[in-house]
């Protein structure tokens, strides 16, 4: 089975050829950071316009480098949502438009369970079940994957993830949009003890998350040390709010495995790339003898290779959507909610 999947929900403008669920045959990524940069971080409406302008190019390319052509394709699959109105709908658009014309079935897919398919990708052997850490821009959450098509939400953040907390810290610090990559470089650098920031909820017994208060402790510590003239360690502070975060990630990720039982624990979103997390989880998994699995640094990001192996077990299973379907930037996590 070979799908050509499309992926808009934000700034990066992908399609991807993919088969039988595991195997990338193309994936191809439009990105749009350079032109976001200079406004600090993603502006929706220009996000939509280069998605119109590079969604038609990409997919061509995708079947291009895949040595496909349309008529190949079995199915069409499409992020629906969460995200970016305007640009999900870019994505919706084109896949039904390709769907309607080759009489093919359509696959909507959360962008969320395509992060922890990603993991899929990167490792043929991997099966369900397993539970998955999903660190991204916006959402935060461990869920246990019971199977190719169920899932069971433990906990997710209560406010800010702990992606927008990396990239409104490295904003306050004068580095550019996005900001989670010169955080991770700069903490390498830096004494991760030097400054004490809070855990949000790192102490309660729950498996959700909050990174407001953390958020504010570092920004409180970077006014106050301007307002009294104090010369503050960039590196320190980066590696000190770094290590904040990944203690409390990792800390729930070991209790969530303890309480369920699970031995293999799947690292999944654009914050999975972040070195000082993979390093932290790796190290406390090989404690527990618990497998870590992690994609590869592209697959972290926005891609329509992840997005077509999730759609594979939905199309195996003729979970296919109808032609009037419709983008949902507030799509939810369609899971059970798991007590401990």
């Amino acid at each position: 089975m070979k799908i050509l999947s499309f992926e808009s929900s934000c700034d990066e403008t992908s399609c991807a050829v993919i088969e039988d669920g595991r195997h990338i045959l193309s994936d191809v990524i439009s990105t749009q950071v350079p032109i976001h940069k200079k406004f600090g971080g993603v502006v929706p409406e220009i996000a939509s316009r280069h998605h119109i302008e590079d969604v038609l190019p990409v997919a061509i390319e995708a079947l291009e480098q895949a040595g496909c052509s349309w008529e190949d394709m079995d199915a069409i699959a499409v992020t629906q949502g969460p995200g970016l109105v305007g640009a999900l709908l870019v994505g919706v658009a084109a896949a039904k438009a390709a769907a309607w014309a080759l009489d093919k079935p359509l696959v909507a897919v959360n962008h969320m369970e395509g992060h922890i398919f990603a993991n899929l990708l990167q490792y043929p052997d991997l099966e369900p079940p397993f539970l998955s850490l999903v660190v991204s821009g916006g959402h935060t959450m461990i869920v246990v994957v019971k199977d190719y098509n169920t899932f069971q939400l433990l906990g997710q953040t209560r406010d800010d993830a702990a992606g927008e907390a990396f990239d409104k810290i490295a904003r306050v610090m004068g580095y550019p949009y996005p900001g989670g990559p010169h955080i991770d470089r700069l903490a390498q650098e830096g004494n991760p003890d030097a400054i004490s920031f809070p855990m949000g909820l790192g102490r309660e017994h729950t498996f959700d998350f909050s990174f407001s208060g953390l958020k504010s402790a570092v920004i409180n510590y970077l006014n106050t040390a301007k307002m009294k003239k104090e010369e503050i360690n960039p590196k320190d502070v980066a590696a000190s709010f770094q290590k904040a975060v990944v203690d409390v990630l990792v800390e729930k990720a070991m209790k969530a495995a303890e309480a369920t039982g699970y031995k293999t624990i799947a690292l999944a979103g654009g914050v999975a790339a972040n070195s000082g997390l993979r390093k932290a989880l790796k190290e406390e998994c090989d404690k527990r003898g618990i497998r870590m699995c992690r994609p590869d640094p592209v697959l972290c990001t926005d891609n329509g290779a992840m997005i077509g192996c999730r759609a594979y077990y939905m199309a195996k299973a003729g979970d296919f959507a109808p032609m009037n379907l419709n983008a949902d930037p507030r799509l939810p996590f369609l899971a059970d909610q798991l007590k401990l």
